[in-house]
């Protein structure tokens, strides 16, 4: 057997940021590596995954996933190669997801890690497109806003992850228009000639409400909301009577000091009966092995197009995670620590 590493780098929070995250609350430390013990595997993470959900978790407040500790290492979807293990079913070149992001290795309980493919997609797919990312848009779109075949639906943030994901899904069902918004004229493009939205806008270059107007005339049906603040109150004004909105994120507000004031015409799902609801995507893993074959059947067809961001070296994985809460990045934000192999 190979003789294991004595030691990794892990990422640590060692202050709550107050507003914008700084280097200075985060810290990159030396880590020893142990051999697993019994019912355990150790992993050598390929690539982890950062996500704007993360910048909540540095707040000390209770939330759907609990806040990240002082002075230890964060966390967050990652795959990589066992290494070494002490569990049934688990042999050493396996892949896997789990959960132990942000370090070079991770131990731990092999039934939270899940075997993955590498044979069907590129590793980095599994946390993102096949990840809980695209499980995200499958259950957001067709679960939580129950979209039927000739819904008009607006996304948000709709060159990102999760929003290019949700409307492709919304077009290959049968959507009668998909309209997105993103934050570069470069994005905008990607949306219409890549993705198959039938019209985006950059919502920097004028009122979010004017755009989306011009360019959902007879209104929409679904609104899926990666965003918040005055993508959500334009999403109002524009939905028709039983509309329904999907509210996934607010990545307009995750750095806001003082209280965000919510949308001023939210009086306007009284009389459109409107659906507003939350979702989080632990609610709905029953759906994963159906979200996989059909998700893994669209990809094989061309269908269904994803594009990651890929940043090298996990001493850069904070700068990625800033480049996320900037919307820097177009599709799936991956920090690789180590090429693939397979």
């Amino acid at each position: 057997m190979t003789a294991l590493p004595e030691s990794g780098r892990a990422w640590f929070l060692v202050a709550r940021p107050h507003g914008w995250p700084e280097s200075g609350d985060v810290a990159l430390r030396d880590v020893p590596v142990t051999e697993p013990g019994e019912g355990r595997i150790l992993v050598r993470n390929l690539h982890f995954s950062v996500d704007p959900y993360m910048r909540g978790r540095m707040n000390d407040v209770k939330s759907y996933v609990p806040p990240y500790q002082l002075d230890k290492p964060m966390d967050g979807a990652a795959v990589g190669e066992v290494i070494a293990s002490r569990a049934e079913g688990f042999a050493v070149g396996d892949h896997v997801v789990h959960g132990l992001g942000w370090r070079e290795y991770a131990e731990f309980p092999a039934e939270h890690g899940t075997k993955v493919d590498a044979s069907l997609a590129p590793l980095s797919a599994y946390l993102g497109v096949l990840g809980a990312t695209g499980l995200t848009a499958y259950a957001g779109l067709f679960e939580t806003a129950s979209f039927k075949e000739g819904d008009a639906v607006f996304v948000s943030g709709a060159a990102g992850a999760v929003g290019s994901q949700v409307g492709q899904l919304a077009r290959i069902k049968g959507a009668s228009r998909v309209i997105g918004s993103a934050g570069s004229d470069e994005k905008v493009k990607l949306l219409t000639e890549e993705y198959g939205f039938d019209a985006a806008f950059n919502y920097k270059k004028g009122p979010v409400r004017d755009q989306l107007k011009a360019a959902a005339p007879d209104g929409i049906d679904v609104y899926f909301d990666n965003v918040g603040g005055d993508h959500l109150e334009a999403a109002l004004s524009a939905l028709n009577t039983y509309g329904r909105v999907t509210l996934c994120g607010a990545i307009a507000q995750y750095n806001a000091t003082d209280p965000t004031p919510g949308p001023r015409n939210l009086a306007l799902a009284i009389g459109k009966r409107l659906r507003l609801q939350g979702m989080i995507v632990t609610d709905h893993f029953g759906l994963r092995p159906q979200f996989v074959k059909d998700v893994a059947g669209w990809l094989a067809s061309g269908e269904l197009k994803y594009r990651e961001t890929s940043v090298e070296g996990i001493e850069n994985g904070f700068d990625a995670f800033l480049g996320v809460l900037r919307g820097e990045n177009t599709g799936k934000m991956i920090v690789t620590l180590n090429s693939e192999t397979h």
